[in-house]
């Protein structure tokens, strides 16, 4: 699978084991030590890059400063924090700013593999499949979404959790299962996080976002009326 991933971490061990274990899934790696030459080497290779792997705590520059930068630049390429904390205000914080996923230190590097080949599978069908419903269009291939003909820009799990909303159209989905499919593990912080990507959708959606019903000690639905 060609698709570059940037692993930043100030630690060398951590780079390290990291890299190993992607690239036995031959994926390509590039390294950085901290934030400032995270942007760099970002910039000089944002065209191939289609995965961060991104530590929270570092020198010059915190990944929350990257995180903020490189969303400036890119809103949809696949961002995963690695944090020694996993305190939940930190990761809603996280997902306010466009964090994907999260993985606490330590972790098992297969289970981060997992994670990365998931995401990445899920950011690129193989297959091309558009949905058109009340005028909002997806296409599985591009992953896009555009309405009146116009683009939205959403992040990756923004996307991610609309087109799951859409293919079941009609039917409430409640908040754990939401989590569960989306976020593909059990995440265990507060589902405030999902109503927080919600109103992210409705207010990029304008007139639309009314599609997206919020079924009162349930979750919620998408039905277009």
């Amino acid at each position: 699978m060609e698709a570059t991933i940037l692993v930043v971490d100030d630690e060398l061990r951590i780079r390290k084991l990291v890299k190993d274990f992607l690239k036995q899934k031959n994926f390509p790696i590039i390294e950085a030590e901290d934030g400032e030459q995270a942007l760099t080497v970002f910039q000089e290779n944002k065209n191939k890059i289609k995965l961060i792997l991104l530590d929270v705590m570092m020198p010059k520059l915190d990944g929350w400063s990257v995180l903020r930068q490189i969303r400036q630049i890119d809103k949809t390429l696949p961002i995963i924090m690695l944090t020694a904390r996993a305190e939940e205000q930190d990761e809603l914080f996280g997902f306010e700013l466009g964090v994907d996923e999260y993985i606490t230190k330590p972790f098992s590097p297969k289970i981060l593999v997992a994670r990365v080949e998931a995401i990445l599978k899920r950011a690129n069908p193989e297959q091309k499949e558009l949905k058109n419903h009340g005028g909002i269009i997806i296409d599985n291939d591009a992953r896009t979404v555009t309405m009146d003909r116009k683009n939205v820009e959403l992040s990756f799990r923004e996307y991610e959790l609309l087109k799951y909303l859409i293919e079941n159209e009609n039917i409430a989905l409640s908040r754990d299962k939401i989590l569960n499919t989306v976020w593909n593990y059990d995440y265990y912080g507060d589902s405030r996080t999902i109503d927080s990507h919600i109103k992210k959708i409705r207010h990029k959606l304008g007139k639309k976002g009314k599609y997206i019903q919020t079924i009162r000690g349930i979750g919620y639905k998408f039905e277009v009326k």
